[in-house]
């Protein structure tokens, strides 16, 4: 089988499944849901560019001091378990 076959068959079926969506109405309700989307985008208010920048700040101490205090909760527990190891090892 050619490529020129394989691409055939593969429109065909592209086009039977488009047909049978459309006779069931699923693309009509596609359609409308893409328009009441784009509709209710409209409505919403966007932040400024101060804004979005102030809120990337926050996001970015945020992460960042979660992420040291995973570090010393770690640091922590590894420092409690070598401690109780070696307390196992002595006895």
């Amino acid at each position: 089988m050619n490529d020129y076959t394989k691409f055939g068959i593969g429109l065909a079926v592209v086009a039977v499944i488009f047909g049978i969506l459309w006779r069931m109405g699923y693309l009509l309700r596609l359609t409308r849901y893409v328009q009441d989307t784009k509709e209710e985008l409209k409505k919403c208010t966007w932040p400024t560019v101060d804004e979005l920048k102030g809120s990337t700040a926050v996001v970015m101490i945020t992460i960042l001091l979660l992420g040291l205090f995973i570090v010393g909760v770690d640091f922590l527990i590894t420092v409690v378990v070598n401690v109780l190891t070696n307390i196992n090892k002595t006895a």
